[in-house]
């Protein structure tokens, strides 16, 4: 696991989409999984600034989304199909062919789980998924003593992911869904670059039992260490429960440029 510790959210926006500029660069299709919520915005805002610059050609980049509310309309606004909609596929240019994502108003919400599944992997897997971190340390909807062998499911939400998530339904936790779709953690672990994006002091301890404590079920986001190329870029803030703070920042100062993240 490579950690990479930026001085804010910006600059931790315009790395992760440096990254996927370069990835497109080499595979001009490639499938990039995103994830929703306020931590990942400077991401998109990045890429679709270099994209309307001519800086990174996505006009044939996939799309493909990390998690579903079961219950809400496709249409709805918070829907995450139309938050993805909004800020990713819409800014790129991209039209909705372009995009993947699971039912979450299915009739049979476990096949349609089963289903994203199958496409995913039939869509030759996913190149590089961006991870937001809960503050209980859940990526994607796998709540803590999620299996760390997870398939995409249907999950149920905790009550402080209900809390945190309120925010975006007028602060009513009442209109926030008890049930989503989510990709379990191993489908997560099946990208072959999962990078995960962390901001806030209110995060802090989620990174540091991520990166730094034993990988297990508690932590969802520590099976991260599982992985070959998993990396975790953090502000400053994120960064400050971090015990080896010091050598991430002295391992990627010296990183050679043309490995890239």
């Amino acid at each position: 696991m490579e950690v990479v510790i930026v001085p804010d959210a910006t600059a931790g926006g315009e790395l992760i989409a440096e990254a996927i500029a370069a990835l497109l660069g080499r595979k001009p299709d490639a499938l990039l999984g995103v994830a929703t919520g306020s931590t990942p915005l400077p991401v998109y805002r990045a890429l679709a600034s270099k994209a309307a610059s001519g800086a990174v050609d996505a006009s044939r980049a996939r799309i493909c989304q990390l998690d579903e509310y079961v219950g809400l309309p496709a249409g709805h606004p918070e829907s995450y199909r139309s938050v993805v909609l909004r800020e990713v596929i819409e800014p790129l240019g991209l039209s909705e062919t372009a995009f993947m994502g699971p039912d979450g108003a299915a009739e049979d919400v476990q096949a349609a789980c089963e289903a994203y599944d199958r496409a995913l992997a039939e869509a030759g897997g996913v190149d590089l998924q961006l991870l937001g971190i809960g503050t209980d340390g859940h990526i994607g909807f796998n709540e803590p003593c999620s299996s760390l062998a997870s398939r995409t499911r249907i999950k149920t939400l905790t009550q402080q992911t209900r809390i945190d998530n309120a925010r975006f339904f007028d602060d009513d936790i009442d209109q926030v869904p008890h049930h989503v779709i989510t990709q379990g953690i191993g489908t997560i672990l099946d990208s072959r670059h999962p990078i995960l994006l962390a901001t806030g002091e209110g995060k802090a301890e989620a990174v540091a039992q991520t990166v730094e404590g034993p990988v297990a079920s508690i932590v969802p986001a520590s099976a991260l260490q599982l992985h070959p190329h998993a990396t975790v870029v953090v502000d400053e803030a994120a960064a400050s429960k971090l015990k080896l703070a010091d050598y991430f920042r002295a391992t990627y100062a010296a990183k050679p440029r043309w490995q890239g993240l």
